[in-house]
């Protein structure tokens, strides 16, 4: 079972950026699209981007423009670039492991990621 851990996450202004990591446990990394996902307090987890095994991308359309999920597969390693944070940005941030073929995992449903890490706290001052 992959295990993946999320890096990067704190505080920032209100129009900054922040860079968030995921760092996979195995080589099998390569095998699996992936995607961000975040959840703000009281609220249920939110799609954010999904990323194919090859590194074809999607994003919602919060995201689209501002934000961008490059994976390295030689290092094991999803990143998710941030850009123009907003307060509605604000969450904990999680990547994970989709289970299935990409035609189901763009669909950023959570119930097709199994495999989940622990997250990162991105807080956005206004």
């Amino acid at each position: 079972q992959v295990q993946l851990v999320e890096s990067g996450g704190g505080s920032v202004a209100a129009g900054g950026s922040l860079t968030l990591s995921c760092t996979a446990s195995e080589g099998t990394f390569t095998k699996y699209a992936m995607g961000w996902f975040r959840q703000a307090p009281g609220k249920e987890h939110e799609a954010v981007a999904a990323v194919s095994a090859g590194g074809s991308s999607k994003y919602v359309d919060s995201a689209r423009g501002r934000f961008t999920s490059p994976r390295d597969n030689a290092k094991h390693t999803l990143s998710l670039q941030m850009t123009n944070l907003g307060p509605a940005d604000a969450a904990m941030y999680y990547c994970a492991a989709c289970g299935g073929l990409w035609s189901k995992c763009v669909l950023m449903l959570p119930s097709v990621f199994p495999h989940w890490g622990q997250g990162t706290q991105v807080t956005v001052s206004s």
